[in-house]
Formats: structure tokens, C-alpha cells, sequence
């Protein structure tokens, strides 16, 4: 059963994504976490020395890891958190990408108009909503993403749509990027974001993100993850530069026409629902580059991806990321 003494923790694996670290704590911040634990690896655009000042400060958690070979990145950040969790006693953990935002549509929008749906549960599995590039082509350090990326698929789509999982630590052994596994109870409850049972068989698949039954895995009537996959066109290309996060290599998954960009790249329709936020997180945000060493940390990584994308965006590298269609036979 859900308690008002519960502990709710975000959590995300980062690596070069200093654009975004502001904009993305300062609204979940609006939602009411009581904490945020970001793990990072390797970065080379200064967004380690940004979350550093943020911890700093006390607004998260920033824990530095080194990957054991062969092992994704996420896979073994979601092992340090869960040890992080129990040492700090922490109840309920949602791991999401920065490129993903808790948007809980009922009553006023935060964490305590999603949590009474999961009294008695072990694990509630929040349904993607992907957004598309509205168009946009280039970024401009200093933009934001939810008021520039309001075209979005129209609903999560049933057998296609992916979840992300806010879960009880203590019930679980380990987790991947999606979901937790490795059940420490018996029979570990799944519910939707409305409260509505769904079956639990991906808790003991090695690597799941879909549950059944997938009408109501699909069911965000209470709460969905804006997934902003895409964003512009140079942003997306840029993913090729810092590579998987379940450290893959030679994938053509961030290349202009790949499979996943046709699939995530939805514009059908806008929504602006998230936009109910926008104040608070503005006024955050503003609060938080107050700070000169927040601010300088964060300009360094506006720095880096100007010079970086410079480099990298070239012609050649334009034209090897980019699928072409096949000409009819």
C-alpha cells in the first residue's frame, strides 16, 4: 500500500546531455519527487561537472560510474541506483531518459494525483506517447523542448507502444532501462497508470517493455511518458556521436530515415497538455542558473555542442547518417 511516508525518487542514466539537464530537473521538480539521482559515464560534453554543481546545491544526486566491460551502460547505472536506493531508504523509483517527461494528465497534474492508483501495487508501467520534430531542423542552445515540441502521435498505440516503470526497489533485484526485474516477491502486482491490473511475465523476461494486456498497457487516461525522441533534425543526428545507451555499437538507429527515426518521428497531432508546467518550470529554471557556477557549468556544455556539432554535422557524415529511399523497382 501506498504511504504518505513513501519516498519517490527520479532517476536517469546520462551521458552528453548538458542541453537538457536544467529544463528536465526543473520540471520534475514541479511534480512533486523527492529526489533525483542522474548516473553518468563518460562525458565529454562537461554535463558531469554541470550535474556536480547541481549536487552541489543539494537539487540531486550525481553518481559517476565506470562500465564494467560488456555490460550497458543503463543496465549497470540501474545497479548502482538500486543500492543507492536501499541505502537511503528510498520507496519508489522511476528511471526515464532526458529525453523523456512524466506527463500525469489528471487532477493537478503531480505525483500525488498519480499515486493513489498504485496502492497494493509493486510496479506501475507508464505508456510512451512519442513527439516528433514539429519540423524543427536546427537547435539553438538555449531552447527548450517542451514548448518547441508539441506534435506528438495521437495515444499510445496498443502492441506497439513501450513503458517506462515507476517501481517499489525494495521488491526487485535489478532492473533495465525499461522495467525492473528479478522479482523479490511473490508475485509482483503491475498496474497501469488509471490503476487497472496488467499481466507481471515481462518482470522475469531478461529484457521487456511491453506488458499485456496491451489495450490497457496502452491506457493513459492518468499519466503518460512524453518521449521526445527525435527533437530537430541535428539533435537526432548528433545521437550518433554519443552513442546507446545499452552501449551497442555500429547500430544505424540514429540515422535520418533509420526505422526507429520513422516510428518515433509522430506529428499527427499537437498537444499541449504538459504546457500546464511551463510556468513553474520556467520560474525553476530561472532559479537554478542563479547560481554562477550552475550557469557557467551549463553554458560550457552550449559551448561544446556548438563546436562538437561543427565538427561532426559534416557533409560526409550528413550524407553516411542518412537513409535514402530505394527507388521503385
Amino acid at each position: 500500500m501506498t504511504d504518505a511516508s513513501d519516498r519517490i525518487a527520479l532517476v536517469s542514466c546520462m551521458r552528453n546531455e548538458g542541453l537538457f539537464v536544467l529544463e528536465w530537473l526543473a520540471y520534475h521538480q514541479t511534480l512533486g519527487f523527492d529526489h533525483v539521482v542522474v548516473v553518468s559515464n563518460d562525458c565529454t560534453d562537461g554535463s558531469d561537472t554541470l550535474l556536480d554543481a547541481l549536487a552541489a546545491q543539494g537539487h540531486l544526486t550525481h553518481i559517476r560510474q565506470t562500465v564494467p566491460a560488456g555490460t550497458p551502460p543503463q543496465d549497470s547505472g540501474m545497479a548502482l541506483v538500486l543500492d543507492w536506493a536501499r541505502d537511503n531508504h528510498v520507496t519508489w523509483l522511476l528511471h526515464i531518459d532526458s529525453d523523456e517527461f512524466l506527463n500525469i494528465t489528471a487532477g493537478t497534474g503531480r505525483l500525488s494525483d498519480l499515486m493513489p492508483n498504485a496502492s497494493e501495487a509493486d510496479v506501475v508501467a507508464i505508456p510512451w506517447q512519442l513527439f516528433g520534430d514539429a519540423g524543427i531542423t536546427e537547435w539553438t542552445p538555449g531552447m527548450a523542448v517542451l514548448p518547441s515540441f508539441i506534435r506528438a502521435e495521437p495515444a499510445p498505440e496498443p502492441r506497439v507502444t513501450k513503458s517506462k516503470c515507476l517501481f517499489r526497489a525494495a521488491s526487485f533485484a535489478a532492473a533495465t532501462d525499461h522495467n525492473p526485474r528479478a522479482p523479490l516477491v511473490d508475485a509482483p502486482r503491475v498496474v497501469n497508470p488509471d490503476g487497472a491490473a496488467l499481466n507481471a511475465a515481462s518482470l522475469y523476461q531478461d529484457r521487456s517493455s511491453r506488458f499485456r494486456p496491451h489495450d490497457l498497457a496502452a491506457t493513459n487516461a492518468t499519466a503518460r511518458i512524453n518521449h521526445y525522441a527525435v527533437k530537430s533534425r541535428d539533435l537526432f543526428m548528433m545521437k550518433n556521436d554519443r552513442g546507446d545507451g545499452q552501449g551497442k555499437i555500429g547500430e544505424t538507429k540514429y540515422h535520418l530515415g533509420s526505422n526507429w527515426h520513422r516510428s518515433a518521428n509522430k506529428n499527427n497531432v499537437e498537444d499541449r497538455t504538459i504546457l500546464r508546467h511551463w510556468p513553474a518550470t520556467q520560474a525553476r529554471m530561472a532559479s537554478l542558473r542563479q547560481d554562477p557556477a550552475i550557469a557557467a557549468a551549463e553554458q560550457a556544455c552550449f559551448d561544446w555542442f556548438s563546436t562538437r556539432k561543427s565538427a561532426i554535422l559534416t557533409p560526409e557524415a550528413l550524407a553516411l547518417w542518412t537513409r535514402r529511399e530505394r527507388p521503385n523497382a
